[in-house]
């Protein structure tokens, strides 16, 4: 059986967080379906010190204050994984224009959808690399780190959450390795600056993994290659001769890709998958919205996802009242 909303929110990062709350606040019947616990990446994100008004917050206490404040408006939430999210081209009634598909076989229908599920993390592609995951192999350093006590852990990535991360992992490990393939970090200065002050880190720089390696037990250790060929140049797949690293756990952070594939029609995005919007954080689809993570923009923060969805719900508001408008006015001429 099918319900119908005036607007349906997938996922509930802090883009879809801040949507439940004006969505509450404007008194749409919305509702916000999330596969797990609301928060997103902030439920991986030990440290906060960037987001207005906390000088600093935990990721998980941020993502309880931020529902918690939602759900005071009322806005529903469920726990479901959404399998799609398309036009339904045999609605008669342009308040189901939008159709969400859920695992649970559950489908919502709503003129307006505001999508903020985000992405998913970037794989290295490598030998073990799957075989591994969950022995060894992780992804998020919250969630995994205090297995490795004592141990010598490796981290993947050069941008924020890498470095950020293998900084709260020597809260654990007894070393810990930055491994990069350029000659410098993309994770903003005041990260980067903490993290090399830190004694138990070691910045390894232009080289790349090429494979993971260990046991029934769990990694025992990379398999390293050099990046830089001798014009200077990088060669990301790797040159020269190969070293192995002896740790026991590696942590990647290379980046997400966006959860896009949900949508079963063709939206305007750039070339990495991002959706396009106008300023309105609408789509190239009439009302699909986008907010957070999962649209092109400059810089991927709390603060910007928070912005966008906040827009999304205004704008969706002003297309649920115009069509309302609308839809009354064709009903009076047809009284007359």
């Amino acid at each position: 059986m099918s319900k119908r909303y005036d607007t349906i929110v997938v996922g509930a990062g802090p883009a879809g967080l801040t949507a439940a709350l004006y969505t509450g606040r404007s008194k749409l019947n919305a509702v916000v379906i999330e596969r797990g616990l609301p928060g997103g990446e902030l439920l991986n994100t030990k440290d906060i010190e960037d987001y207005p008004g906390f000088e600093h917050v935990g990721g998980m206490e941020l993502a309880e204050l931020m529902t918690k404040h939602a759900q005071k408006f009322g806005t529903e939430f469920v726990t479901d994984v959404v399998t799609a999210i398309r036009r339904n081209p045999g609605a008669s009634d342009p308040f189901e224009r939008w159709i969400v598909e859920c695992e649970s076989g559950g489908v919502y229908l709503a003129p307006t959808v505001i999508f903020t599920a985000g992405g998913t993390a970037n794989k290295l592609g490598v030998p073990g690399e799957v075989e591994l995951a969950g022995r060894g192999v992780s992804y998020c350093a919250i969630c995994d780190g205090a297995f490795f006590q004592d141990e010598v852990i490796a981290v993947v990535g050069g941008g924020d959450a890498a470095v950020e991360e293998g900084e709260f992992l020597t809260r654990y490990g007894k070393r810990v390795y930055l491994i990069h393939r350029r000659a410098a970090f993309r994770a903003q200065k005041v990260i980067q600056e903490r993290a090399l002050r830190n004694p138990k880190i070691e910045v390894i720089w232009n080289t790349v993994v090429k494979a993971i390696e260990g046991d029934g037990t769990g990694v025992k250790r990379l398999i390293l290659q050099g990046t830089r060929r001798p014009d200077g140049e990088y060669d990301f797949e790797g040159v020269g001769p190969t070293r192995e690293l002896a740790v026991t756990g590696i942590f990647v952070f290379v980046g997400f890709s966006p959860n896009v594939h949900l949508i079963k029609e063709h939206a305007d995005h750039d070339a990495v998958g991002y959706l396009l919007t106008d300023n309105r954080m609408e789509t190239s689809l009439e009302g699909l919205f986008a907010a957070g993570d999962v649209r092109s923009q400059l810089v991927r923060q709390i603060t910007t996802a928070v912005g966008d969805a906040t827009t999304a719900v205004m704008a969706a508001e002003k297309e649920i009242t115009e069509l309302r408008e609308r839809v009354s006015g064709v009903a009076g001429e047809r009284v007359t």
